[in-house]
């Protein structure tokens, strides 16, 4: 009999934690060998595998998770392949009684996972999966006549009167593990890390971990969430928790964050404790809001949830020079160059800069939204299915709750709003560093003379804007205009 025999599998995916993990302490329980277990499956994702930036965070995670695993006796199993057959072959070689996991939501990782459990419980396998990565999953949620939400307020409203479960501890200080492990392969085999070193900024920014995430969570809701409803807009400050990716990989589950937010107001009677505490749950619900529609409405991640919009006349960039300009940063405008070289350098980009610049790309220069999502699912390494279909659905005004047509971004007045004096746009494009305050977002606009002591040579060294703000408004407003007279009475 192998020496494994009796074990439970514990099937890590998007919750590279050993806190507040339900299927390991589930695992834990039964008293028996775990087996910790990743199966490196690309081919389940469908048309969203891993893109570049989050793969560098993928290879972080799974040595982290490992390293962990390590200081309680046990360890990280890697395996690659189909996950139906490495899995099969799995409980075969070491007769576990056993699969525990955590459930995803993405639609083809719930395709697969329902055909891989009915496979398994078919063949005499015990399967059971667990909520370790939301607050409350979608099917729970319906608004007064069963049905889905489809604006964030009421469903956030509705959500809030909902008891959330207490994140549990994981104490043990040893996990119980086989006699015999099976062969694993090693990290570097699943070759994550791009080969061109475009990362290399990214360790300078981030350390991906669970205790990494812990503690910024902690520094965060002790020293800045009180302010996080004003600061949160500032690209210049560090307003923003920055936790997306130790959420997105599971490093760190929204449980946590709720009880840290909880615990500001103890003694108090107050929750959320400040109007920035409030302000920063509901960016935890916009997350929950996310995941509820793309459960519902799984089609939206190249498709548009209205679908009128299928008959959108978005404008022609048959050379791709419009997009690969957007991409670089080279459109002429600061504010949306400076985000699309922090997203390129730092695989991240704030949240307000976010939607500048995808309003840029669907309303100044009228491209299709999934081609931003998609230049965003590869170069973000928070890149989160749900959130980027929202988000970018959202900007294009096309989704749920979205974003009314005529709300267009002027990239000029976001800039001079919430990058007052020019900090953000100076460190991201460095042209424009010498650049007075009262230019330095509209660099077109200004006299020679400044222009020549900044050392800014429009056309060479920083590009001119490559549409014109009122023109390319009107064709916007134009197209959402024949858009809306189009629609069946």
């Amino acid at each position: 009999m192998p020496l494994t025999a009796g074990a439970v599998i514990v099937w890590f995916r998007r919750d590279f934690r050993l806190q507040d993990n339900p299927a390991l302490m589930a695992a834990h329980k039964q008293g028996g060998p775990i087996l910790p277990l990743y199966i490196h499956d690309e081919s389940a994702e469908g048309e969203w595998r891993t893109g570049g930036a989050s793969r560098w965070w993928l290879h972080h995670a799974l040595a982290s998770l490992d390293e962990a695993l390590r200081s309680r006796g046990s360890r990280l199993l890697i395996l690659l392949g189909d996950t139906a057959k490495v899995m099969s072959e799995m409980v075969t070689g070491t007769r576990a009684q056993a699969i525990y996991y955590n459930r995803r939501y993405e639609p083809a990782i719930i395709a697969r996972d329902t055909r891989l459990k009915r496979e398994l419980i078919s063949s005499g396998i015990e399967i059971e999966s667990f909520n370790g990565n939301l607050l409350f999953e979608p099917h729970t949620i319906a608004n007064k006549q069963g049905k889905p939400f489809q604006v964030f307020t009421p469903f956030w409203r509705h959500c809030l009167t909902l008891p959330v479960s207490e994140p549990v501890e994981f104490n043990a200080r040893k996990l119980t593990s086989p006699i015999a492990w099976p062969e694993s392969l090693p990290l570097a085999k699943l070759a994550l890390l791009p080969l061109s070193r475009w990362d290399r900024e990214f360790s300078g920014v981030w350390q991906p971990g669970e205790s990494n995430g812990q503690t910024r969570l902690k520094k965060f809701l002790a020293e800045s969430v009180d302010g996080y409803a004003e600061d949160r807009n500032q690209p210049a400050l560090d307003g923003t928790s920055g936790l997306s990716p130790w959420l997105h990989f599971g490093q760190l589950s929204p449980r946590q964050i709720w009880a840290g937010v909880r615990d500001l107001g103890k003694g108090t009677g107050v929750f959320p404790s400040s109007r920035g505490a409030q302000v920063f749950l509901s960016e935890v619900g916009w997350r929950e809001f996310a995941h509820h529609l793309l459960y519902h409405y799984p089609h939206t991640p190249t498709e548009p949830m209205r679908p009128d919009f299928n008959r959108f006349s978005w404008a022609r960039d048959t050379s791709g020079k419009k997009l690969q300009a957007w991409q670089k940063g080279l459109t002429g405008y600061p504010i949306v160059d400076a985000g699309m070289r922090q997203l390129w350098r730092t695989g991240w980009m704030h949240n307000r800069v976010r939607m500048i610049t995808a309003s840029f790309l669907v309303k100044h220069l009228r491209l299709p939204w999934p081609a931003g999502a998609a230049w965003f699912w590869d170069t973000l390494v928070d890149a989160d299915l749900a959130n980027n279909t929202l988000g970018w659905q959202w900007s294009a005004g096309c989704g749920a709750d979205a974003a009314p047509y005529f709300r267009i971004f002027a990239p000029v007045t976001q800039g001079e709003r919430y990058d007052a004096g020019g900090e953000y746009v100076r460190r991201w494009v460095p042209e424009l560093a010498a650049m007075p305050v009262a230019w330095i977002h509209r660099p077109w606009e200004a006299p020679i003379e400044v222009l020549a002591d900044a050392n800014v040579r429009l056309g060479d060294n920083y590009p001119r804007p490559m549409v014109d703000h009122a023109t390319a408004r009107a064709a916007a407003l134009a197209a959402f205009k024949k858009l809306r007279s189009e629609q069946p009475a």
